[in-house]
C-alpha cells in the first residue's frame, strides 16, 4: 500500500513544493527497482532507508493492514489448521544449499523444466545473480550499480514465488484424494503431507503480504501464472507423479538458494531496511518465533528451513512406489532410535531419503 502524509496548509516555497511532489511521485508513480510501479506497492516507510538506531529493538512495518484478522461478534480468531513444528535455531543455521544428481530420464526432464522456469522468473523479477557474479570479479562497483538486489526487488520475487509455490502440493493432494476414492483404498498418509506443504507455502505468501501489497500488474501476473501452472501440474501428475515430485524437489533447491542469498545480503549490509525490520505478528504466531529472534533475518531462516524440508520431502517421495509405499513423514517406525524422516529438522537429508533406508 502507499502511505501518504497530510499536506500542511501553511504556505510553501516553490522549492519545497517541488521536493514534496517529486517524493510523492517516487513512491506512487515511478519505481527505482526496474519493475512497473503497479507490480508491487511497498509502504513508504520501507522505501526510506532507516537511520541507525542505538536500540536493538526491531522496527515494525507501518501502514494499513492488508488483510486484518477476521473477527466477528462471537469469533475472536481462527487458529492455523496445521500447527507448525518448532524449529531449533541451531538446526536452521545448518541448512545448506544442495543438489540431487539427475540419474534417470524423468529426473533430467524435471531438472530441465526447473531451469526453464528459473530463467523465466529471473527475467520477470530482474534477478541476474550469475551475471552479477561474473562482473563482480572484474569490477565490484559496476556489479553493485548494475545488478544489486534491493529489498523491494527481493520482495517482488518472494511474493511471486510464494504465490505459485502452493500449487504443486494442492494439485498432488487433490489427485491422490480422488485416486484413493476411485481405488477404494487408503492413500497411506500422502494426502495430508502434500496439503500441509501447500498450506505452509501459502503462509509464506501471507507473511510477505503483511509487509507489501501487490499492485494490479502483479495480481494479473499471478492470475495467469496460476492458471497455466495448475493445469500443467494437473496433467503432469496424471502422467508421472514421480517426475512431478522430483521436479518440486529441484524447484525447492532453487528456493533454498534464493533465501540463502537474501540472508547473505543482509549479513553483508546490502539490505539495510531489513536489518531492523521485525517479523509480522502472523509469522510470530505461526512459527512460534521466540523473543529475541523475530527480525526479518530470523523470518528468512524459518522460511528457508521450510523450503529445505519441502526439498527433502519431495525428493524422498520421488524415490518411493507411488501407489503402495506409506508416507515416511507420517509413519511410526519400529526403531525410533535410528535416523528416519520427520516433520522437523531432526534428521535432515537435503537430497532425500532412499527407499531402501526407510521402507
Amino acid at each position: 500500500m502507499i502511505s501518504t502524509r497530510p499536506v500542511a496548509r501553511t504556505a510553501l516555497t516553490a522549492k519545497g513544493a517541488s521536493a514534496r511532489l517529486l517524493n510523492s511521485l517516487a513512491c506512487s508513480g515511478t519505481s527505482n527497482i526496474g519493475v512497473p510501479p503497479s507490480f508491487l506497492k511497498v509502504c513508504a516507510s520501507q522505501r526510506t532507508p532507516p537511520s541507525r538506531q542505538s536500540s536493538s529493538t526491531p522496527a515494525r512495518s507501518s501502514g494499513k493492514d492488508f488483510f486484518p484478522r477476521k473477527e466477528t461478534d462471537k469469533v475472536r480468531k481462527t487458529e492455523a489448521a496445521w500447527a507448525h513444528p518448532v524449529y531449533d535455531y541451531k538446526q536452521m543455521n545448518t541448512v545448506v544449499v544442495a543438489h540431487r544428481e539427475a540419474k534417470t530420464v524423468s529426473d533430467k526432464v524435471a531438472l530441465m523444466a526447473v531451469k526453464v522456469l528459473r530463467w523465466g522468473l529471473d527475467l520477470a523479477t530482474g534477478y541476474k545473480h550469475e551475471k552479477a557474479a561474473v562482473l563482480h570479479a572484474k569490477d565490484p562497483k559496476a556489479a553493485i550499480d548494475k545488478y544489486a538486489m534491493t529489498e523491494d526487488k527481493y520482495m517482488v520475487r518472494n511474493v511471486f514465488l510464494e504465490s505459485v509455490a502452493g500449487v504443486p502440493g494442492m494439485v498432488a493432494g487433490m489427485l491422490r484424494h480422488l485416486h484413493s476414492m476411485r481405488r477404494m483404498k487408503r492413500d497411506n498418509g500422502w494426502i495430508e503431507t502434500l496439503l500441509e506443504e501447500s498450506y505452509n507455502e501459502r503462509m509464506h505468501l501471507l507473511t510477505f503480504l503483511k509487509m507489501s501489497q501487490p499492485g494490479f500488474f502483479m495480481r494479473l501476473t499471478v492470475l495467469g501464472a496460476q492458471g497455466v501452472w495448475f493445469n500443467a501440474l494437473f496433467l503432469a501428475y496424471l502422467i508421472s507423479p514421480r517426475t512431478v515430485h522430483r521436479f518440486v524437489g529441484y524447484l525447492e533447491e532453487e528456493a533454498v538458494i534464493t533465501y540463502t542469498r537474501q540472508l547473505r545480503d543482509i549479513d553483508a549490509g546490502r539490505l539495510p531496511k531489513w536489518e531492523t525490520l521485525e517479523a509480522p505478528e502472523i509469522a510470530i504466531d505461526y512459527w512460534k518465533m521466540p523473543e529475541g529472534h523475530r527480525t526479518m533475518r530470523d523470518l528468512l531462516l524459518y522460511i528457508r528451513a521450510d523450503e529445505s524440508k519441502h526439498r527433502e520431502v519431495n525428493h524422498t517421495l520421488g524415490n518411493l512406489d507411488q501407489n503402495e509405499d506409506p508416507n515416511p513423514y507420517s509413519s511410526e517406525y519400529k526403531d525410533n532410535t535410528k535416523p528416519h524422516p520427520t516433520k522437523d529438522l531432526a534428521h535432515m537429508r537435503p537430497t532425500g531419503w532412499e527407499r531402501s533406508d526407510i521402507i
